[in-house]
């Protein structure tokens, strides 16, 4: 473990046996729950504003909720998608932000009339809104996807600054790229979630190459 800075990604303590999961458990040197306690107080502090603490609390029961027990073990019940409409309500939103990729186009409209389904009001951002040229960016012809066309460079600014406007309780993003989604975090005001990432490759599911990195994806590994 590193001395400097937390390392739990390669904690190598079995995880029912780990400092942060029991109380006598183990810790390897410069596990965090040991040596950063003043900043764990810190943190907990944080929780004396109510809104945080709320939030902390619901969105705990929410995950409790996210299983039943059968014969001892924890059995998944629920989808992403009805847990963030659940959360929602436990927390008393009506209105809520959906800023999706153009790509997802159809998903996007599905998860709308989801949500509106179940009487939230929804207001939704696609990633093309504005109509900005790539070429705002800097971006010369060789830089697009089709050179020699117009393409509208994805915009999660404005994403963000929509529905900031429309004063959305919570937003949720589908599908944005890599990099737009940190500047929509950034810019958007209200608390967001993430209901699915964009990997063009992989059917949205990035998690696949992980799972392959030592077998049929161990060349990306290799530079």
């Amino acid at each position: 473990m590193n001395q400097e800075n937390c390392d739990c990604a390669r904690c190598p303590i079995p995880r029912s046996e780990r400092s942060c999961e029991a109380p006598l458990g183990l810790a390897p040197a410069g596990c965090p729950t040991e040596i950063y306690q003043e900043l764990n107080q810190k943190a907990l502090s944080l929780l004396a504003e109510p809104l945080c603490r709320e939030f902390a609390r619901q969105a705990a029961c929410q995950e409790k909720e996210g299983y039943r027990l059968e014969e001892g073990h924890t059995v998944p019940i629920k989808p992403r998608l009805l847990e963030i409409a659940e959360f929602a309500g436990r927390m008393g939103y009506r209105k809520l932000g959906l800023a999706f990729c153009s790509g997802l186009y159809r998903e996007g409209k599905k998860v709308a009339e989801f949500l509106v389904g179940r009487d939230f009001e929804v207001v939704s951002a696609c990633c093309k809104v504005g109509r900005t040229p790539k070429e705002e960016l800097g971006l010369d012809d060789g830089d697009k996807l089709h050179p020699g066309r117009f393409e509208p460079m994805c915009n999660p600014l404005l994403q963000a600054l929509l529905l900031n406007e429309a004063k959305t309780e919570f937003n949720i993003l589908l599908g944005l790229c890599v990099g737009h989604d940190s500047l929509f975090f950034r810019h958007g005001q209200a608390p967001c979630t993430v209901l699915a990432v964009k990997d063009r490759l992989l059917g949205h599911n990035p998690l696949a190459a992980v799972y392959q990195l030592d077998s049929y994806y161990r060349c990306l590994s290799h530079r």
